[in-house]
């Protein structure tokens, strides 16, 4: 983030800093998930979510550049949002910056809509949602 919001590698305190002010122990078990895509030993990507409010919040979702542009995060999130419906939750929701183009297409190509800010990161200046269960409307039948 870092990289490409100050244009230059983080530092390991900058690292430090983000790791300890987004908390990742939760993205396990109950609270969350986390996904790894690997490429042989190699991680490749990865995309975290953790239960909040009924809905599942996605998190820490990054692809290594040398394996973007091959589906990798969209299949991803297509997994996490599967795991959302079994679990129960009612939406996927996610917070990003208008500057990342790529990831804001994804997640519209995904059927992600733009909704009114939900938290107030230092990074963030876009919000998403994505209902699970849409309400089903019917048809009446009969005269």
């Amino acid at each position: 983030m870092v990289s490409r919001y100050h244009g230059r590698p983080a530092t390991d305190g900058e690292r430090d800093t983000a790791l300890a002010d987004e908390p990742y122990d939760d993205l396990q078990g109950d609270t969350g998930i986390l996904l790894l895509a690997r490429d042989g030993d190699a991680v490749v990507a990865c995309a975290g979510a953790r239960f909040v409010e009924g809905d599942l919040e996605l998190t820490k979702v990054f692809t290594m550049p040398a394996a973007r542009g091959q589906g990798i995060g969209r299949r991803l999130i297509l997994a996490l949002e599967e795991v959302a419906r079994d679990r129960g939750a009612r939406a996927l929701r996610l917070d990003t910056r208008s500057d990342l183009v790529e990831a804001c297409a994804m997640y519209e190509g995904l059927g992600f809509r733009s909704v009114e800010a939900f938290d107030s990161g230092p990074y963030a200046d876009r919000w998403y949602r994505k209902d699970l269960n849409p309400t089903v409307h019917t048809l009446p039948t009969g005269p």
